[in-house]
Formats: structure tokens, sequence, C-alpha cells
């Protein structure tokens, strides 16, 4: 090993005057070596971390609402809410939610309480905690063992609006005495 203080010749540097190059030590000696750099570790982003670009959207059990709700895309709702809901997207009502008011969607899965008029255009699903106080018209209705409905159901496809009987041409000829 190569013995050094700073400002003082080693033994091979007396001699000749020249600095002697260190003897390579024995592999024992200098622990593990390393061909290529060891990438730094990458942190990774949790699976359930919440992501801005998501299309549902929560309001927590701690929310309170009162006034009207219009959403866009998919909405769970854990809170309280005393006011229209409307949507085009579906409406997940949780557990812990109580929803006083009208809700309009195009579908709707409800856990918890509301009281008031469901209007969706696809389904509407009951689960077994749900409790239900008003009437629902749906494309589709679905009430599980333990759900609580009370109200009138309209189910089935929407009739169209009527169209306006097209001006002029056939019409039929009137009825002769």
């Amino acid at each position: 090993m190569l013995r050094q203080i700073i400002g003082q010749p080693t033994e091979g540097q007396k001699e000749t005057g020249r600095a002697e190059a260190p003897a390579p030590a024995s592999t024992a000696d200098r622990g593990p070596s390393f061909s290529a750099p060891v990438p730094a570790a990458q942190p990774q982003r949790a699976s359930n971390s919440y992501n801005m670009t998501s299309s549902k959207n929560v309001l927590a059990n701690d929310v309170e609402i009162k006034g009207s709700i219009k959403f866009s895309h998919d909405l769970i709702i854990d809170g309280k809410i005393e006011g229209e809901v409307q949507s085009d997207g579906s409406l997940t009502v949780g557990e812990n939610a109580l929803i006083k008011g009208e809700i309009k969607t195009r579908s709707v899965i409800i856990f918890g309480k509301v009281e008031g008029n469901i209007t969706v255009l696809e389904r509407c699903e009951l689960k077994s905690n749900a409790i239900l106080v008003g009437d629902i018209e749906a494309g589709t209705l679905s009430i599980e063992e333990g759900a609580t409905f009370m109200g009138a159901s309209k189910v089935g496809r929407k009739p169209e609006p009527a169209k306006p009987a097209p001006l002029g041409g056939n019409r039929p000829a009137p009825a002769q005495p």
C-alpha cells in the first residue's frame, strides 16, 4: 500500500526523483467494481394517485351544497345536496350521500338516499342499501334486494316527440257525402 504524507516524497521518489505509479491493489482490497454507472431510481407514481385528467369527480362526505349542480362527465356524490343535479354523464350516489331534489342524468347508481324524482336516459340502479323516495323514469331499472323504493316508476324507451305532418303533399282526400 502506498503511504504518502503531503509534501514528502515516497521511497521511490527519493531514489529516482520521479513519482512512481502505485502498485495495483489485489482484488480482495478493492471491494466491488462496477463497469457502468447505475441509473438513479426513478420515483414511481402510485396507481391510485389523483389524475387531473380523470373524468370522474368526487364530492366527499363532508361536502354540503344548496343549489343546482351541472356536470358533463361522471360524478360521485357522497355528501349532502339540496337542489337539482343535472348531467349528460353518469352519477353515483354514495353510501353516505343524501340528495334532496331532482336528478336528471344519463345514468345513475344509488347506494345512499335520494328524496326526489329521477329521470335518466339509460339505466337507474338501486343498490341494496339505497333509499329512494320519489318517482323514476328510466330506460332500464335495476333494484337489488334490500333497497327501499317508495314511488312510481316508468321504465322503457322514452317515446320520441311527435313529428308534425308534412305541409302539402300526401293528404287524404276529403270524405264524400
